[in-house]
């Protein structure tokens, strides 16, 4: 294994797996250098990359990106979600990202206030598909896993359990009735939408006081990596064609969250030109990383294999 050196310019990307073999990156990783393997997931990612003493309060962090008043309080991500009964329990199919207008998710959120109200939290719309609660300051929070942890299975795994987590089951039961409800999921299902059914909460915690990186910058649009860099004092910047190509060493270029197609087709190029004139540190979500130098590309006896 070798050592990246000092802060390459870092390329955040989705598992590995995913990748054909025939995917460009393919045949940039045929003559790069393979590293020590870094962590795996989206929420370690972001903690191997972002100091935050205590944990990663992601409610908390985004809350203050969007709204700018998450001091003094404890807050809940809150967000839409899709979930499904099948033979084996009640499945989480989708969290975020619903493809809602914020006329939409005021409507949606509208008969849950006063629900949450009446637990002594308020419910807050901060943008269509990122919803936060605001609770006491001394409000105990149960443990709450994660959408990625949780998409896919059954969602009885990871509720709260024992109990100081069945005031949360009940209120999450009342809120899926309320929601299964509301005349605008008829109005989805009939233009081939998937229904809000449901409100996955995650990310609880109280504003950290000092976020510390040893990145630069940061070209990406996740909302929690956005949150982060503002928080760390470091520059964040929205992803495109030009911003990528700009990108300089130090910085990280966040592609995790697309599908590997578009990264062949709309990023790759851009990709390409950077490799050629700098070190590029490939960093992939399951864990993997190499580092491309541009005289790499004379490795004419690197074969097929990895």
């Amino acid at each position: 294994m070798n050592a990246p050196g000092p802060n390459p310019l870092e390329l955040w990307l989705p598992d590995l797996g995913r990748f054909d073999p025939r995917h460009p990156v393919h045949a940039l990783l045929r003559k790069a250098d393979r590293l020590a393997y870094g962590a795996k997931g989206y929420l370690a990612g972001l903690a191997e990359r972002f100091v935050v003493p205590g944990g990663l309060p992601a409610a908390a962090l985004t809350r203050e990106l969007m709204a700018g008043d998450a001091a003094d309080a404890n807050w809940l991500c809150a967000d839409p979600a899709w979930v499904q009964p099948d033979l084996n329990g009640v499945r989480l199919l989708a969290c975020g990202q619903m493809q809602l207008s914020m006329e939409e998710a005021q409507a949606f959120a509208r008969p849950l206030k006063p629900v949450f109200g009446d637990a002594g939290m308020i419910l807050e719309v901060s943008s269509p598909d990122h919803w936060h609660l605001r609770l006491p300051t001394d409000a105990p929070l149960p443990t709450f896993a994660a959408p990625e942890q949780a998409l896919g299975e059954d969602l009885f795994e990871h509720l709260p359990q024992g109990a100081d987590g069945r005031r949360w089951r009940v209120l999450i039961n009342e809120v899926q009735v309320l929601l299964h409800q509301h005349p605008l999921n008829a109005e989805r299902r009939a233009r081939g939408m998937s229904p809000i059914n449901s409100l996955w909460l995650w990310g609880g915690g109280r504003l950290p006081h000092v976020v510390r990186t040893k990145l630069t910058g940061v070209i990406g649009d996740d909302v929690l990596l956005g949150a982060l860099a503002k928080r760390a004092g470091v520059a964040a910047i929205v992803r495109s064609a030009s911003t990528v190509e700009a990108a300089a060493p130090g910085w990280m270029i966040d592609l995790q969250d697309l599908p590997v197609d578009d990264i062949a087709t709309t990023w790759w190029p851009s990709v390409q030109a950077l490799a050629q004139r700098q070190p590029l540190q490939l960093s992939f979500a399951s864990g993997e990383r190499w580092l491309s130098r541009p005289w790499h590309r004379m490795r004419f006896w690197r074969g097929s294999g990895l």
